[in-house]
C-alpha cells in the first residue's frame, strides 16, 4: 500500500514542541506495503475473537427484541450519510472528551510511529519484521484495516494531551477479516522490537487487550513506543480496537503521552457498534447515554 503521504505529525503533549513530532517528506512511504494480510495465518486469538454464528448473529449479542433492535450482521449497505450517522459523539465515551473539526482529525499523525523496523530483532526475520512495519505504517496512516471499499467517515476527540480517533467504513469482507486475523497475531509476532528514524532508536511493545463481545468479530492491541522527543525520553501509548459488523467495521485508536485510555475505547466500541448496527438496519441510533454527561 502506498498511501503514506506527507502530512503533519500529531503532537500529543502541549509540553512538547510541535516540531518534535512533525512528519516531513523524509517520512514518505517506502514501497512494498500491502493492505491485505496475505500469508499471515489466523492465530488462536483470532479464532476466539470471531464469534459469528451460522445465522449471522454473534455469540453473546442480543438475539432480538419486540422493538426490532438489529442483531447479528445487518444486511443493509452503508452509505456515506449512514457512515456519518454511525459516528459516535463525545457523550458516547467516558471522561471529558471534546470533539474537534473533522479536518483537524484527518491530519492527526504521530511522529513517534515513524521508523524502520530492525529485522535483527526477529527469529523469523523478514516475515515478522514486515508485519510489524505494516503495523507502524498503518497506525501512522490511520488505515489499520486497509483501504475501505465503500463509504467511510471519521471523528476525532481530545482530552488533555490524549486523542481519540473513531472511524467507520465499508470493506470487502474477506479483506477486513484477514486484517483482524493479522491483528490477532501481532502480540505474538511483534511483542517487543526496535525501529530507527534519523539515527534515533525507538522501542516498541505490542500487547493484546480485551474488546467487548460485540459485532461479528473483533480484535484489540496496545502499542507503546518509547523514544527521544526534543531531547527527552517519552512514551506514546495507543489502545486500538476494531470490530467487524458484516462487511463494515469500526476502528478506535486512543492514547497519547499521558497513557492508558482503554476505558474510553471500550465505551466507544460498545456504543459505536450498536450505532452502526442501527444504521445498517435502517433505524435511527439511540440518543447518547446521559450517564457520561
Amino acid at each position: 500500500m502506498t498511501r503514506r503521504t506527507v502530512r503533519l505529525a500529531r503532537v500529543l503533549s502541549t509540553a512538547l514542541t510541535a516540531g518534535a513530532l512533525l512528519a516531513t517528506a523524509a517520512c514518505a512511504q517506502e514501497g512494498g506495503r500491502e493492505t491485505g494480510a496475505s500469508g499471515v495465518s489466523a492465530s488462536p486469538a483470532a479464532a476466539r475473537q470471531q464469534t459469528e454464528s451460522p445465522t449471522g448473529s454473534p455469540t453473546g449479542s442480543p438475539t432480538g427484541s419486540p422493538t426490532g433492535s438489529p442483531t447479528g450482521s445487518p444486511s443493509g449497505t452503508l452509505s456515506e450519510s449512514g457512515a456519518e450517522t454511525a459516528l459516535i459523539t463525545a457523550a458516547d465515551i467516558e471522561d471529558d472528551w471534546t470533539q474537534v473539526k473533522d479536518t483537524e482529525a484527518e491530519n492527526w499523525h504521530d511522529g513517534l510511529l515513524i521508523g524502520k523496523v530492525d529485522v535483527s530483532d526477529f527469529l523469523s526475520a523478514k516475515t515478522d519484521a514486515a508485519d510489524c512495519q505494516r503495523l507502524m505504517d498503518s497506525l501512522f496512516d490511520d488505515d489499520l484495516l486497509g483501504k475501505p471499499s465503500g463509504a467511510d467517515a471519521l471523528r476525532g476527540f481530545t482530552q488533555d494531551d490524549s486523542r481519540l480517533l473513531y472511524q467507520v467504513a465499508a470493506y470487502d469482507r474477506t479483506n477486513v477479516q484477514d486484517s483482524l486475523d493479522w491483528m490477532a497475531g501481532l502480540p505474538q509476532e511483534c511483542g517487543q522490537f526496535t525501529m530507527t528514524e534519523n539515527g534515533e532508536k525507538r522501542t516498541v511493545q505490542v500487547t493484546e487487550t480485551n474488546v467487548p463481545s460485540v459485532g461479528d468479530a473483533r480484535e484489540g492491541v496496545r502499542i507503546s513506543v518509547r523514544g527521544p522527543v526534543d531531547g527527552t525520553e517519552a512514551t506514546l501509548t495507543l489502545d486500538v480496537a476494531a470490530v467487524r459488523v458484516g462487511d463494515n467495521a469500526i476502528t478506535v485508536t486512543a492514547g497519547g503521552l499521558d497513557g492508558d485510555e482503554h476505558d474510553s475505547v471500550v465505551s466507544a466500541v460498545k456504543l459505536g457498534t450498536q450505532r452502526l448496527q442501527d444504521v445498517l438496519a435502517g433505524k435511527s441510533p439511540a440518543a447518547s447515554p446521559s450517564q457520561f454527561d
